[in-house]
């Protein structure tokens, strides 16, 4: 049998050791979907690129790590549940398919959201996540509802009118305050 020569060898270990180095995207995005249930923001840091992506429809956005934790913690005020239905890779991206249900969904849309995603990765790490469609979205319900609550918030209570466009922690409780606010007076 003919004998290897060593740099071949040495070659072969560092490609099997790069193969081996390279996380499961699948796993990482379960971790993400983890991170979103948990709020363990120290686990995001480790997850997220230094810029993420987002993308829902034509509505993009580039976010810092640091100003997507800070989304992360608005919507963690609302006690969130996402849920995979369906996730595969898939051509170097991994594409789901989530049920979103928490306090304000639940109050907007009367029911959870479903939705698919892809997340992109660039060094093992989530630099982009898209919204491309839902799978179960109703607009009027959600704009109405939204609506109904805006105006009743600037009848009964102006001084928080600015809470929905608040997406820190602060401004999620704020938006959690007025929705029991609105549930109380109806």
């Amino acid at each position: 049998m003919k004998r290897l020569p060593v740099h071949i060898l040495i070659l072969l270990v560092f490609i099997a050791i790069a193969c081996k180095k390279s996380l499961d995207k699948v796993s990482l995005a379960k971790q993400y979907y983890d991170v979103l249930n948990t709020a363990n923001y120290d686990k995001a840091k480790e997850l997220i690129a230094d810029s993420l992506l987002t993308t829902e429809g034509e509505y993009r956005k580039i976010f810092s790590q640091k100003d997507y934790i800070n989304l992360l913690k608005w919507d963690a005020v609302f006690k969130p549940d996402y849920e995979i239905v369906n996730i595969k890779e898939e051509n170097d991206v991994v594409k789901t398919i989530v049920i979103q249900t928490n306090e304000r969904i639940l109050f907007l849309h009367e029911s959870p959201i479903v939705f698919n995603q892809i997340i992109r990765f660039e060094n093992d790490k989530i630099s982009s996540v898209e919204t491309p469609s839902y799978v179960n979205f109703n607009d009027s319900i959600f704009s109405s509802s939204r609506e109904k609550l805006l105006k009743w918030i600037k009848q009964n209570h102006p001084e928080m009118k600015s809470f929905i466009y608040d997406q820190t922690e602060e401004g999620g409780r704020s938006y959690l305050n007025a929705i029991n606010l609105y549930k109380d007076a109806n």
